[in-house]
């Protein structure tokens, strides 16, 4: 697979996740086995108005969330699959680690692998920097099912 940039238009097509909860702007990169994506984090965003308003964070979750998306789509690149045919679930997080906050302004580098994948459960390692820095790291397992709709 050549490896090249993905915008926002063709990840749209690619990921079924509308805002507010679409958490990845853009891929810079990707292969068979890794990809590398950018998460753009503004003021604007809905979780800042709650957490914490006066020192607005962005939530582990939602970092987590933005590599699970990263995984998703590395995923449905390398099966040929889409939304239309199939969606990921998340199955299971383990080894997650946050090691610095994340603010408006920031720019998240999100970095994931696959580690394996056994018929449809896909275990994938995220990372996500900032400014060359490690902010979290987690492997993720997802579960690639059907759409209701395909199954009858």
């Amino acid at each position: 697979m050549e490896s090249r940039v993905l915008n926002i238009h063709e990840l749209i097509k690619m990921l079924p996740h509308r805002y507010p909860f679409l958490m990845i702007d853009k891929v810079l990169e990707y292969t068979e086995e890794s990809l590398v994506g950018v998460k753009n984090v503004t003021m604007n965003e809905p979780c800042f108005m709650g957490h914490f308003p006066e020192n607005p964070v962005m939530p582990g979750v939602l970092i987590t969330e933005a590599l699970a998306q990263a995984g998703a789509i590395l995923a449905y690149l390398k099966t040929g699959s889409s939304p239309k045919e199939h969606l990921f679930f998340l199955a299971g997080i383990d080894n997650a680690k946050f090691k610095q906050m994340v603010i408006p302004g920031d720019q998240l580098i999100l970095d994931v692998q696959i580690v394996g994948n056994k018929g449809n459960f896909w275990k994938i390692h995220g990372e996500a920097k900032v400014d060359g820095k490690l902010v979290c790291s987690v492997d993720i397992l997802s579960a690639m099912r059907k759409l209701a709709s395909d199954l009858g």
